[in-house]
C-alpha cells in the first residue's frame, strides 16, 4: 500500500495529470527504497493456479549477508524503507527472516530520519499466534493471507505439497492472531474463480461476522488470473464482466458501506514499474516482478556480496517506461507489452554524482 496524505473535504479531486506526476514523484524519488525478498523460493502448499516452479531454494547465507550489505550502504541517505517478503513460503525460511529483519531494525533503531516498513504475503499455514508476535516485534506489520473459498472449497485449490486440504490450519492461526492484542493489519485475500463463486457468500458472511468487527483485519476480492503455471490450460476464469458483477455483489455481503476500511482496493501503480523497488531472489539475482519469475527479461541484474547492485540498464528501462511515456498502462503493469532485447550487464557503483538504486 502507498502511503499518502488526506485532501481536506472541499479540495477538489487531482486531475489525472497530477495524480500521475505525484505518483512518478513517489516512484523515482533516491530516498525511498523498497526490498521483496524471497529468503526461500520453495513452498508447503501447490496449489492449482501457481505459476512458480520451486527449483531455487533458500536464500545461502552469502546473500543474506549481502542483502545485510545493501541496507547498511543506503540506510543513511534514505528516507523511507520498505521491505516486503515473499515466496515460496517465507516462513519456510523463518529463520532467515527474523535474520535480516533483526539487522534491519537495529540499523534504522537511531535514525528518526528513516520511516521502516515491512509486510509479508504468506499461505498462513505457518502463521500461528507466537509466530505472528515474534515478527510484528521485528517490525513486519502487514499480512496478506489468502483464502478460496469455505473448507471443502478452499481445500481443492490451496493444496499442501502433501495432497492435504489447508484451511483449517489456517482459518485455527486466523482465529489466535485475532486473540492477540499485537497491532498488526491481516489483509484477507479471497481468490475469486467460476467454480467457487457459489460458495463465497458462506465464506464471506463467516469473515464479516467472525474478523471484520476487529479494525486490524480487511478483505480482498481478487479474481484468479492465467498466470502461466503449468495448469494454466485448463484453468478457468472470470472474463471482465463476470467480475464486476461477482465482486459489487460479493462486496455488499461484506459491508453496507463502500467506504469501509473493511474493504481493501488494489493500487493502480504496480511495484513493478517503480525504480525504486526491487525484487532479490533467493539465488542473489534481482528482479521487478514476483510473477514473471521465469521470464529472463525479469533478471536485471544481481546482488554482489558486498551488498552492490549489478543491474543491467537495458532490461531496467522497459519496467520502468511508462513514467516517461506518461502510460497509466505501462506503470499499471509494465510486464504487459514490455519490449525485449538482450545486452551484457552494466556494473552501477556509488560513484561521484551517481545515486546507487
Amino acid at each position: 500500500m502507498t502511503p499518502g496524505t488526506s485532501a481536506k473535504a472541499s479540495a477538489p479531486a487531482p486531475s489525472a495529470d497530477e495524480a500521475f506526476r505525484s505518483e512518478m514523484l513517489a516512484s523515482l524519488t533516491s530516498d525511498s527504497l523498497h526490498l521483496i525478498l524471497l529468503p526461500t523460493e520453495q513452498c508447503n502448499f501447490r496449489c492449482v493456479y501457481c505459476y512458480e516452479d520451486f527449483q531455487i531454494g533458500r536464500m545461502a547465507d552469502v546473500t543474506v549477508q549481502a542483502v545485510k550489505h545493501l541496507v547498511d550502504r543506503r540506510v543513511g541517505e534514505l528516507r523511507a524503507l520498505g521491505v516486503s517478503w515473499f515466496g515460496g513460503e517465507p516462513l519456510l525460511a523463518r529463520s532467515i527472516v527474523e535474520d535480516i529483519s533483526s539487522h534491519i531494525t537495529a540499523a534504522v533503531a537511531n535514525r528518526d530520519s528513516v520511516t521502516y516498513t515491512a509486510d509479508m504475503t504468506t499461505n498462513g499455514y505457518l502463521l500461528d499466534a507466537a509466530t505472528f508476535a515474534r515478527l510484528t516485534s521485528l517490525g513486519i506489520r502487514s499480512y496478506q493471507v489468502s483464502l478460496d473459498g469455505p473448507q471443502t472449497v478452499h481445500d481443492r485449490t490451496r493444496i499442501r505439497a502433501n495432497g492435504h486440504g489447508s484451511f483449517a490450519r489456517i482459518w485455527e492461526n486466523l482465529l489466535a492472531i485475532q486473540r492477540t492484542r499485537t497491532d498488526a493489519q491481516v489483509l484477507l485475500r479471497v481468490h475469486l474463480t467460476p467454480a467457487n463463486l457459489h460458495a463465497m457468500p458462506e465464506l464471506l458472511r463467516n469473515i464479516r461476522g467472525t474478523f471484520l468487527s476487529d479494525k486490524r483485519f480487511s478483505v480482498l476480492l481478487r479474481p484468479v488470473e492465467h498466470m502461466g503455471g503449468p495448469n494454466d490450460a485448463h484453468l478457468d476464469v472470470l472474463d471482465q464482466r463476470q467480475r464486476d458483477i461477482a465482486i459489487t455483489e460479493l462486496r455488499s455481503l461484506l459491508t453496507e458501506d463502500e467506504a469501509s476500511p473493511s474493504l481493501f482496493d488494489a493500487p493502480d501503480v504496480c511495484y513493478a514499474s517503480r525504480p525504486n523497488s526491487l525484487l532479490i531472489r533467493a539465488d542473489g539475482r534481482v528482479g521487478k516482478c514476483t510473477v514473471a519469475l521465469n521470464d529472463p527479461a525479469n533478471t536485471i541484474g544481481a546482488l554482489s556480496p558486498d551488498g552492490s547492485l549489478r543491474i543491467d540498464q537495458a532490461r531496467f528501462s522497459p519496467w520502468v517506461r511508462g513514467w516517461q511515456a506518461t502510460d497509466w498502462n505501462a506503470v499499471g503493469c509494465p510486464y504487459a507489452g514490455m519490449p525485449r532485447r538482450e545486452v551484457p550487464l552494466l556494473s552501477i557503483g556509488r560513484g561521484p554524482g551517481r545515486p546507487a538504486l
